[in-house]
């Protein structure tokens, strides 16, 4: 098979036909192999009977009903699970993203050898102040962070080589972050295509300002699994021995100051009179207790089942 178009949907019912139909069209213009899977996140509206409806007069149409809202993470991760077309689109269901895109976004995949392609909405219909320039902002940390040139990490239109989200695990609210996923199992020929925007035909936006918080939080969740998720002493066991021999370096510092001072006869008040004290203290502790996770994240890591678990490209 072609093309797997995995749609994560919450309350469309609206836009679905719409959607079907579009894709279909562009499918056989192109002569493409495809199928379509709806995965309906727990929607309270009539969405899950439109799938019904449309399943029943195009047999490359695909549904799965989860019994409550989990998040698009989670309905991406069963699309993924479902699909088998040698490339995966994903996109979302309310006409935002154009199916158009789709030829194009599969050509990059098969003729020019890229492993993700992701899209960018390089001109945009959303509110400047409560969309457009948080997403700016998001997008400029995600590429710091993550060292992917990548324009538009919360685009819903993605294209991934199949073997890429079989290799990857979607969970939380780490769908943004899934090119950082494969480039952290070794997919790194990551690009991006310009790709239309269109302003929302039905409904609302199923999603606010915190989306933004949570996503810089899960940025840097994700830098920490990807670079020390299994080498947590690295991380922790370096910045708690630096941080103990500052501390260390303090008290001894003061510690000869004291002896000196002693030895001379010159009157001097308490170490602990001394705020260096208290930080050097303060250092030391905090420095051992890092040690003490890195020590106890190497403990744990060793014993996940899947400390071994690696990608592996060929085998002869």
């Amino acid at each position: 098979m072609d093309v797997s178009v995995v749609v994560p949907l919450y309350n469309e019912e609206e836009s679905l036909p719409e959607l079907s139909g579009w894709i279909e069209r562009v499918m056989k213009e192109h002569d493409l192999s495809y199928e379509i899977i709806f995965v309906d996140d727990g929607s309270n509206d009539g969405s899950w009977k439109v799938i019904e409806t449309l399943k029943g007069s195009n047999d490359n149409i695909r549904g799965i009903k989860l019994r409550r809202n989990y998040g698009k993470s989670a309905a991406l991760h069963l699309g993924f699970q479902a699909a088998e077309g040698d490339v995966v689109i994903t996109m979302d269901a309310d006409l935002q993203d154009s199916p158009e895109e789709i030829p194009g976004m599969r050509k990059m995949i098969m003729e020019e050898g890229y492993d993700v392609v992701s899209g960018w909405k390089k001109k945009r219909y959303d509110p400047f102040l409560t969309k457009n320039l948080p997403s700016k902002l998001f997008n400029w940390a995600a590429r710091k962070v993550s060292r992917i040139k990548l324009h538009d990490f919360n685009c819903g239109l993605k294209a991934y080589r199949n073997n890429v989200i079989k290799s990857v695990e979607v969970y939380g609210e780490m769908h943004r972050y899934i090119p950082v996923l494969a480039k952290g199992s070794g997919f790194t020929r990551i690009g991006e295509k310009i790709v239309q925007h269109r302003e929302r035909k039905y409904g609302t936006t199923k999603f606010g300002m915190e989306r933004f918080i949570n996503g810089f939080l899960d940025l840097l969740t994700i830098s920490f699994l990807t670079r020390f998720g299994k080498k947590p002493m690295h991380l922790f066991g370096t910045l708690g021995s630096l941080v103990f021999f500052i501390g260390f370096i303090i008290a001894i510092v003061l510690g000869a100051d004291k002896l000196v001072a002693l030895s001379r006869h010159v009157p001097q008040r308490l170490i602990a009179d001394s705020a260096l004290f208290y930080i050097a203290l303060t250092s030391m502790i905090i420095g051992t207790l890092l040690f003490i996770g890195g020590f106890l994240g190497e403990l744990v890591s060793r014993n996940a089942t899947e400390r071994n678990h690696y990608q592996v490209e060929k085998r002869i």
